[in-house]
């Protein structure tokens, strides 16, 4: 099984070239984006941000929330859903693994860990073309056990010259991408009673400089991981070119994050 891909987290830019500050290039700029929202356990919020795309905040899956894990899953996508991957999860490694893409109690996150891992940072395509080869790619690899995840062995011969072709136009795609940051301002939760995860300590300390209300569970009992009843958020997003955003987003230009 191949480790999962790494994305080289960068927003494209131009190098100065050695000499003198005339001679250096101006720097790529970008079109800063700030969306501010909140949402409750169970629903879902959304804003457009111009050329065709959605920022999304969309609760965690059933067949997650059955198992007691609550929380969301942050996702950019097509104004009308293109579908699963959506464009953070293609641009946002580690692959099948606790990602900063789901504010959630996934992989032993107690509810309190959740909101100590802030701001969470993340990467967006944005280009539409790449974004759908990107999806058909990241498809293929997943299949195959090439994202860190279980899948069926790829034979030698054509099939696994195919998958090969996959992974490096993913590799190629996934460059093409935008920086985000996602800021929880506020929230409602039930502390977990759970151990925390040795990868999540730093998180546990952290949650007190998160503004929060502690709540009592809803049934009275307290569980493992908590609840996350209620977040409000703020959501940065770094664009470049010349990006066409609604009018209540545009602010004025500014050089590209590195």
């Amino acid at each position: 099984m191949a480790p999962a891909l790494a994305i080289l987290a960068i927003c494209a830019g131009i190098g100065a070239r050695q000499g003198s500050a005339a001679e250096a290039p101006e720097p790529l700029t970008c079109e800063k984006l700030v969306l501010n929202g909140e949402v409750s356990a169970g629903h879902n919020w959304k804003m457009a941000f111009g050329e065709g795309w959605t920022f999304r905040v969309l609760p965690i899956p059933k067949d997650k929330t059955a198992a007691g894990i609550g929380g969301w899953d942050l996702v950019v996508d097509r104004d009308a859903p293109a579908g699963f991957p959506d464009a953070v999860l293609l641009a946002t490694p580690p692959y099948n693994l606790i990602n900063p893409r789901e504010v959630a109690t996934t992989y032993g996150l107690r509810a309190q860990d959740a909101i100590g891992w802030n701001p969470r940072r993340f990467r967006f395509m944005t280009n539409r073309n790449a974004f759908r080869q990107a999806q058909r790619a990241y498809l293929l690899l997943n299949r195959y056990g090439e994202l860190g995840g279980k899948g069926k062995e790829v034979a030698s011969g054509r099939k696994k010259k195919a998958v090969d072709r996959a992974k490096t136009r993913f590799m190629k795609l996934a460059k093409e991408s935008s920086p985000g940051e996602f800021d929880i301002l506020d929230a409602h939760l039930t502390p977990g009673l759970g151990a925390v995860e040795p990868y999540a300590a730093n998180w546990a300390l952290q949650s007190a400089k998160t503004p929060h209300t502690e709540e009592p569970p809803p049934d009275g009992t307290p569980t493992e991981l908590g609840n996350l009843d209620w977040i409000r958020f703020s959501v940065t997003l770094w664009v470049s070119g010349s990006w066409r955003a609604p009018g209540a987003l545009q602010q004025p230009r500014i050089p590209c994050p590195e």
